[in-house]
């Protein structure tokens, strides 16, 4: 029953950007399927209406189709890609910024006892669940408003809270709440992954994230594993490898000096390693990326 309304929204309201009039609501449309194609998954709840995506952190993949909601924590380096989706049947996604702000907010006015306990240990960073009845009914409520200009500035910010409030006592609130807790092991694996994606061309040491984080190194080390299915330095790599291919978009022939701008002294192993993520070499993969036609980022369905 919901899905129907939903796709009916989604499919009026989607535009080339994905923007909407409700800030950090998102909607896509994609027609075809493409390749899979890297980015960040930002922190985000990304409801598929129609199709389905594929996303891939790590080692793990990640499958969701209609009717299935997946949640980022933590903003990560995934691949993702649409395995349904046709100009007869076009994938249909909502996506909402999850703001840690609004977290932190929504536990202190919880009651005792109204949200389930949340361990120190981290939660993987990313989380696929069957969407419930009431949380797409709140995600239809919101998406209506784009239809009621007069009414959104006031209602949405209520709904959105509600979208919030469902996930954080729903299946997959634990990584939801950890978002929120200024103390939880995901919020020091958070730092640390802001730190290197901050300082990804530089060279680190395990030993000193770790203090950054406020755990041990073998803590670290397991959480950190937890959360983004890779080790400090893969995930380093991982962000080298992307911003290196954003930056040969628009210097496609700058391929040693973009190489050495992320943080690799040997063009060889750049050149190597890059082959290896994308499946060419620089100087193939830019061609291509020249005219690449732009889908949805990260988890966005």
């Amino acid at each position: 029953m919901y899905l129907d309304e939903l796709c009916t929204l989604l499919d009026r309201h989607a535009r080339p950007d994905w923007t909407t009039a409700i800030d950090g609501v998102l909607i896509s449309k994609v027609e075809r399927p493409h390749p899979p194609a890297p980015s960040m998954s930002g922190t985000v709840l990304a409801v598929i209406a129609q199709g389905a995506k594929h996303l891939a952190l790590g080692e793990r993949v990640f499958a969701y189709r209609a009717g299935q909601y997946l949640v980022a924590s933590v903003d990560l380096p995934v691949t993702g890609h649409f395995t349904e989706a046709s100009p007869e049947r076009p994938a249909l996604g909502f996506g909402l910024t999850l703001e840690p702000s609004a977290v932190a907010e929504l536990l202190l006015q919880a009651g005792p006892g109204d949200t389930p306990r949340t361990g120190r240990s981290a939660a993987a960073g990313i989380a696929v669940s069957d969407a419930p009845g009431p949380l797409l009914d709140a995600v239809v409520r919101l998406l209506r408003l784009l239809d009621e200009p007069h009414d959104r500035t006031v209602l949405a910010p209520l709904v959105k809270r509600e979208i919030l409030w469902r996930l954080i006592t729903g299946e997959q609130g634990g990584i939801v709440r950890q978002l929120g807790l200024a103390d939880s092991g995901l919020s020091h694996i958070a730092r640390a992954v802001r730190w290197i994606r901050e300082h990804y061309a530089q060279p680190f040491r395990v030993e000193d994230v770790a203090q950054l984080s406020g755990m041990s190194v073998s803590a670290f080390y397991r959480n950190f594993q937890a959360v983004t299915a890779m080790s400090p330095i893969q995930f380093q790599k991982q962000i080298r490898l992307q911003e290196a291919r954003l930056l040969l978009a628009t210097h496609p022939g700058d391929i040693t000096g973009v190489g050495h701008r992320v943080g690799y002294d040997s063009p060889s192993q750049f050149s190597r390693e890059y082959r290896r993520q994308f499946g060419a070499p620089p100087s193939q993969d830019t061609a291509g990326l020249r005219h690449a036609v732009p889908t949805p980022a990260g988890a966005l369905p």
